[in-house]
């Protein structure tokens, strides 16, 4: 949740470190902070709120050494002193974490039976203390030494007054990327913030602990033995995650999602059919199970699935929220596939998911953007998105290309058990389309009126039916996320057992309408919800009419097969609500206490 940027090296000036700590803004933070090495000793700027007031903050000065980080609280309330870094009783260690270590308080309580004094509500400070403890000298050592004691997540970086030259970090269950270039080393919580320096890094693994030293590094387990990691080259580029003339980021990434689709249909769309060579060491044949795991918006990618894949096999197919999933006595064997879906790959709940069935003796597709992230080196195998970077928190570009990536899995592995008929050639057709009518789609769509007229009301309920309930779902999250408004979504059927008690005219209905199968009843629906007097906004495709008379406002999207309606619809949820966000005044990318990856439970 936090980000985490470390640097040490040649002499850098010091607002280098808070311009790539500004690179993980789109993490979520609520304060920020920064350490370096200043005439012998350490000095330290923290503020409550934006990077921007920290900033002011800055003095101009040259390092060799400096840690920056952001913090979203979970031990203590935000302000100056809970932010990072964090510091011992000599002043002489500092350190920045993120994560959550779980017997925080024994461990507080013993150092403050030994005279240790601490200033702040954090668990981050234990870890600065504990290292204290241990010091004989060798910063490695005694940060071995400390870390061994700690239960939970972490990932930290820690400097020392007395080295100019040298910083120490270590890894269990959230990330930390490494970098060396030119001159320098960098660790970073992503990548983001190490291309400036280079393309080439290491992703740390669990239990890596990490010596930098006059810009070289050496990893080493905890026992302090040596261990070699894959360099990872990323093949793209600081220009790639910025904003290109766009207002916001999410806007931008709504922009980019033809090309977007265009990159994940590569390699695997031939004449022949869906391909997907990740799978080919797979006995695809013995599958008798499907299960899928995933949070947020990637739980509601999975259901499209659930919905797709059902339709056209006789595999049942569960989507578990990941929270739920760990904790539940789940039954798989090695006829089992589970699917689990994590944009960042370091979801912690997906992660566990994944440990959890590999135990259990399931094989593991794991679907990301994130090459070398920790979900996707735990799997058998992954299909990666490749959705390129993307900056803001609230999903818009990784979800169409989740969708465009699992109805391939799906077609691949129904064609490979020998179902294919007409409907899926359709389906198949369409998605080698997809990306000149996503370019239609966002080249001739105005949302700016309609947006603006429902932005000042505080509810709103979205309904759909089939395969096109999870859009329904992605529609609420989406305008809640960024704009604040109460959105929920209930299958339009459920309205009567329940949620039309709510509608009255202050409680729009946003109705996910397309002229499929379900379409009749999903009308009758939306014809009950009028009868109470609420405004309606219905989707539906270019030729149905049907609606006109019936609905307030009415977006159209082009006729796609049925199968396909949530990905043509996708686009138009998302703008919608990005749309309202900006004229509500808020900050669509940053979304109030949400983070882009979420690595604690």
């Amino acid at each position: 949740m936090c980000g985490i940027v470390g640097i040490v090296g040649t002499e850098f000036n010091l607002k280098e470190l808070v311009e790539d700590l500004q690179k993980l803004e789109y993490r979520g933070y609520d304060s920020a902070g920064v350490a370096f090495y200043d005439n012998g000793k350490i000095s330290i700027q923290k503020s409550i709120g934006k990077i921007k007031n920290l900033k002011s903050k800055i003095p101009q000065k040259k390092t060799s050494i400096g840690i920056a980080h952001t913090r979203w609280a979970t031990h203590g309330i935000p302000n100056d002193i809970n932010a990072h870094p964090h510091t011992d009783c000599t002043g002489k260690i500092a350190i920045v974490h993120n994560g959550i270590i779980e017997n925080y308080y024994e461990l507080r309580e013993m150092l403050k039976s030994k005279g240790h004094v601490f200033k702040s509500d954090t668990d981050t400070e234990v870890i600065a203390h504990l290292i204290e403890e241990h010091f004989k000298g060798d910063l490695y050592i005694a940060v071995l030494d400390a870390i061994k004691l700690l239960k939970g997540a972490y990932a930290i970086v820690v400097m020392h007054s007395d080295f100019s030259n040298m910083l120490v970090a270590a890894r269990k269950g959230s990330p930390l990327v490494l970098g060396r270039g030119k001159d320098k080393v960098v660790l970073a919580s992503d990548v983001t913030p190490i291309l400036r320096y280079t393309k080439d890094v290491v992703f740390l693994e669990d239990g890596d602990v990490v010596l930098l030293k006059d810009g070289e590094y050496k990893i080493t387990d905890l026992g302090g033995n040596v261990v070699l990691r894959k360099v990872y080259h990323i093949d793209w580029d600081e220009a790639s995650a910025e904003k290109s003339g766009y207002k916001h980021f999410m806007l931008k990434e709504i922009m980019e999602e033809p090309e977007a689709i265009e990159s994940a249909l590569v390699g695997r769309v031939t004449l022949e059919g869906p391909v997907l060579n990740e799978l080919k060491e797979f006995n695809v044949e013995r599958v008798e199970k499907i299960k899928l795991v995933a949070c947020g918006t990637s739980y509601h990618a999975g259901l499209v699935f659930k919905y797709f894949f059902e339709k056209h096999s006789n595999i049942d197919v569960e989507v578990d929220v990941a929270s739920e999933f760990r904790y539940r006595n789940i039954h798989v064997d090695d006829n089992t596939f589970v699917i689990a879906i994590s944009q960042s790959g370091e979801t912690a709940d997906t992660l566990e998911s994944v440990r959890l069935v590999k135990r259990k003796g399931a094989k593991v597709i794991s679907i990301s953007n994130v090459v070398g992230s920790t979900i996707t080196r735990e799997s058998d195998v992954t299909v990666f998105m490749n959705a390129g970077p993307e900056i803001g928190v609230a999903a818009t570009k990784t979800y169409v290309n989740q969708l465009i990536v699992l109805y391939i899995l799906g077609m691949h592995l129904l064609r490979i058990k020998g179902i294919w008929n007409e409907e899926l050639q359709r389906d198949f057709e369409f998605l080698k389309q997809a990306p000149e009518i996503f370019r239609k789609i966002l080249n001739n769509i105005d949302l700016e009126e309609i947006s603006s007229y429902y932005k000042n009301y505080h509810h709103f309920m979205y309904i759909g039916r089939g395969i096109n309930y999870p859009t329904a779902l992605e529609g609420a999250l989406k305008l809640k996320e960024i704009s604040y408004i109460n959105a929920t979504a209930y299958p339009a059927g459920e309205l009567k057992h329940g949620p039309i008690a709510l509608l009255d005219p202050t409680f729009p209905v946003f109705a996910i309408a397309p002229k499929d199968n379900l379409f009749e009843k999903t009308k009758s629906n939306i014809e009950e919800s009028k009868a109470r007097n609420s405004r309606i906004i219905a989707i539906t495709n270019e030729s149905n009419k049907e609606l006109e008379k019936i609905v307030d406002d009415i977006i159209y999207v082009p006729d796609s097969p049925d199968d396909m309606y949530p990905l043509t619809i996708s686009p138009v949820i998302q703008l919608f609500a990005y749309l309202i966000a900006d004229m509500r005044g808020y900050d669509p990318d940053k979304p109030r206490n949400l983070a882009k990856s979420v690595t604690v439970e």
